[in-house]
Formats: C-alpha cells, sequence, structure tokens
C-alpha cells in the first residue's frame, strides 16, 4: 500500500475513487422552471426514522446554487444500462431531450426508469469544506429490477 499526503487533491481523490459507489441522477426545477439534473456519486442513506438520505453537490458547480435551494428533488440511482443518460446529465444540466421523464405531484422532474427514486423535501444543508451536504427526507420512493451502474477509479462499471 502506498502512502499518499492527505493535502494533495490529486491523490486524495484517487483514493477516495477506490470506494465503489453507485451512480445516481439527481432532478429538481431551476429558478426558471426548468427541469433540471445533476450527475452524482455523493449519495448515502443516513435514517429509517424519518427517512432520510443525503448528496453532496460541490460548491464551485455551476448547478450547485439550483440544488442547494430546492425545496423539492428526486435521487434517481442508475441501472448498468443506463449510462448515456448520467453521461448527458455530467454535461448539461438540461440533458432531458430522449430521456423519458415526467413530473411528480411537486412539480419535481421523475425519470420513468431507474433501479429505485427517492422523491425528497429538503431536510436541511451542511456546509462540509467545498461541498454541501444536502439531507432530504424521503416522502415517496420506488424500486425496479434490474443491476447498477457502478463509479470506480474515475470510470463506470458494473457487476460481473
Amino acid at each position: 500500500m502506498n502512502s499518499i499526503d492527505p493535502k494533495d487533491g490529486r491523490a486524495l481523490r484517487g483514493a477516495f475513487g477506490q470506494f465503489a459507489t453507485g451512480v445516481t441522477v439527481i432532478t429538481t426545477r431551476d429558478d426558471d422552471g426548468n427541469p433540471f439534473g445533476i450527475t452524482a456519486n455523493s449519495f448515502a442513506s443516513v435514517s429509517l426514522d424519518p427517512p432520510l438520505l443525503l448528496w453532496s453537490p460541490a460548491k464551485g458547480s455551476g448547478r450547485h446554487k439550483v440544488f442547494t435551494q430546492a425545496r423539492e428533488f428526486a435521487v434517481h440511482v442508475m441501472r448498468d444500462d443506463q449510462r448515456p443518460i448520467c453521461d448527458g446529465f455530467v454535461k448539461d444540466p438540461f440533458a432531458f431531450d430522449g430521456v423519458a421523464w415526467s413530473e411528480n405531484a411537486e412539480g419535481v422532474p421523475i425519470l420513468d426508469s431507474a433501479l429505485a427514486r427517492f422523491e425528497c423535501r429538503r431536510f436541511g444543508l451542511t456546509d462540509a469544506g467545498d461541498h454541501t451536504l444536502v439531507l432530504g427526507e424521503v416522502h415517496r420512493c420506488s424500486m425496479a429490477d434490474g443491476a447498477p451502474l457502478t463509479f470506480f477509479s474515475g470510470g463506470y462499471g458494473g457487476f460481473v
């Protein structure tokens, strides 16, 4: 095992990248009411009672303000065949063209297919260095069968 300096951001990012995660697309509406999304792997369950989750947008992201101001949002856990959707939201927050979606009762864009979907109300925000922790209280959720899309060492993958 090689030692790294935790103050070396590039090396630390590489070490964090050794932890395989799932891939999510998080959706909301922007200030003008347009459907808005982002691909993120910084997602975790927090509590069952009350039902809470968190994710963490980077403060340096041009999408940070929209997501930290959103009262409602949805987290979609993506399937292994949904990489093109994830790639679209990496590049463009308005990448809904060609993606099957609708809106929920609160007006949040909901992707029609995912392994799991969590429809949330913002529960709280916590400053966390160069990111903000967004806590959401889950008020609706659903799930489906399939294999997960994973992210490891800077790239997409899946189970073999």
